[in-house]
């Protein structure tokens, strides 16, 4: 029996994850309809099963998301204020000094492809 066959099992453990992790590794770059490529499909499937169901990824807040999103695409605080009305209503959101309008909602989920469910999202603002 080739040791590169198929051999399907649930992950069940951190330990059965790791040893998961590090045989993808190994195998993830192989040539499309070989043994160990159909191999690391399966692998990823059960990895990312075994991630979803023990590894909770928090949605973070819309400010945190927006950096995250300026950060990604090289946006400066000017380029967003071209999209939420102006620089400073830009700064004062970023700063936490003003919550998001639903205007604002919608042009940064159309402009900056922000999921809407995360820029709904509460978060407090900066008391002085």
């Amino acid at each position: 029996m080739n040791d590169l066959q198929i051999q399907v099992r649930p992950i069940r453990s951190d330990a059965e994850y790791h040893l998961a992790l590090e045989e993808l590794r190994g195998i993830f770059d192989q040539p499309k309809g070989s043994l160990a490529f159909d191999r690391a499909e399966v692998l990823e499937i059960l990895i990312e099963d075994y991630e979803n169901k023990h590894f909770h990824i928090e949605v973070p807040d819309p400010i945190e998301a927006i950096k995250y999103s300026m950060e990604e695409i090289g946006m400066n605080q000017t380029e967003l204020g071209q999209i939420i009305g102006d620089k400073a209503k830009a700064s004062l959101v970023l700063n936490r000094k003003r919550k998001l309008s639903v205007s604002m909602i919608r042009r940064l989920h159309e402009h900056m492809k922000i999921p809407l469910e995360i820029l709904i999202k509460e978060y407090r603002l900066v008391t002085e």
